[in-house]
């Protein structure tokens, strides 16, 4: 490496500006360590500004839930002292069918004994619970009351100035990281110098470290999903909803019994859903505006393009269960994600004093400060 000017001096550098980047930035600085971040764009854009923004440990495996429940308290202190956007609203599941109903009931029974914090609901306390979902042919609901809704659009503007300012952590955008040859790091043309390196590269996969990461069963995944004008006056959602299609889709429900007939049920009359991997969920944003998702296509050169059917066929499930002022999506998107087939993240370890960390699939919002945490004890 041609050695320039070094810019500066740190304690660790994080290669990417989304959540797992901020998390990580997050927990250095708490310890004193000087830090700053690299992020290649103007702001972030990948996965953690394109989801529901949703701390969502309910779908979290039993072995994870804990590791959820940790990052969850991470976020509320965080969210506290910074003033951002949030609602610790709860999730509801609902359920339509006799089926859906049979696996909520199942894991209100068996989830307390895996530790989790649940309860079956009948239709009357549900329509207490919250005005936004239909009564019509509704059986009754999982209640979880540890989900937290932030606003990712705003989260992953704010955040950053205010570990800048409270926590002193340098930020860099515009900066693709280009080397790594440590101590030295090339970041928009500028050199600059720190102990130890996390990067966070989400799904860019064939960047930095192109061949360690092609070793890791990672598997790419493309999602639809849509968002409304803000909804008028003081509407509110309440907890964040999610449909009987759910149940199938979340590694902890896979604990019931009940839970192959409803997919035999799905399979059968509705092969579309399974075809596109489609679940519902709906949450809210600070402006009032409906989040609705989500299809899921695996592969490693998924379309760039959005698919009008698979964005019916999610309005069309959200139709059936919620009543809002205004459904109308005003805006479009598709995001992408990376997992591993049977690990929560990975973490490689790929030179000396460099640790990559990417693969937390559609829980980045949920795992990420738990996650961090874990990365930073394990290296400093």
């Amino acid at each position: 490496m041609l050695i320039k000017e070094v810019q500066g001096s740190y304690d660790l550098a994080v290669v990417g500006a989304g959540i797992l980047g901020l998390a990580h930035a997050y927990h250095a600085a708490k310890k004193g360590l000087r830090v700053i971040v690299f992020e290649r764009s103007q702001q972030a854009r990948g996965a953690s500004t394109r989801n529901f923004g949703l701390i969502w440990p309910i779908g979290q495996s039993a072995g994870n839930y804990s590791v959820a429940l940790r990052s969850r308290e991470i976020w509320l202190e965080i969210l506290q002292a910074s003033g951002l956007y949030h609602q610790k609203t709860g999730s509801l599941h609902l359920a339509y069918r006799e089926d859906e109903a049979a696996v909520a009931q199942e894991f209100a029974r068996k989830g307390p004994e895996a530790g989790f914090q649940c309860e079956w609901l009948d239709r009357t306390q549900v329509a207490k619970a919250s005005k936004a979902v239909r009564k019509e042919g509704l059986v009754g609901a999982l209640w979880s009351p540890t989900e937290i809704t932030v606003d990712p659009r705003e989260t992953l503007v704010e955040l950053p100035r205010f570990l800048a300012a409270e926590l002193g952590v340098a930020f860099h955008y515009g900066a693709p990281v280009t080397a790594i040859e440590m101590p030295l790091l090339v970041a928009g043309n500028q050199h600059y110098e720190a102990l130890k390196a996390v990067v966070c590269c989400g799904s860019e996969l064939n960047h930095l470290y192109q061949e360690e990461l092609g070793g890791t069963e990672l598997k790419l995944c493309k999602l639809q999903m849509l968002r409304t004008s803000p909804q008028p006056g003081s509407w509110r959602l309440g907890p964040a909803l999610a449909g009987g299609l759910t149940f199938r889709f979340y590694p902890p429900f896979q604990i019931c019994s009940s839970l192959h007939a409803l997919r035999e049920r799905i399979g059968r009359e509705t092969p579309e859903f399974d075809r596109w991997g489609i679940h519902t969920m709906v949450s809210q944003g600070a402006d009032g505006s409906l989040t609705f998702g989500d299809s899921h296509e695996y592969g490693s050169d998924p379309s760039p393009f959005l698919r009008n059917d698979i964005e019916e066929l999610i309005l069309c499930h959200i139709r059936t269960y919620l009543t809002a002022p205004e459904m109308r999506p005003a805006e479009r998107w598709y995001g992408t994600y990376v997992k591993h087939p049977s690990l929560p993240y990975c973490q490689l370890e790929t030179e000396r004093n460099v640790t990559l960390v990417t693969g937390l699939g559609g829980a980045g919002m949920t795992l990420s400060f738990a996650v961090a945490e874990h990365v930073i004890r394990s290296i400093f």
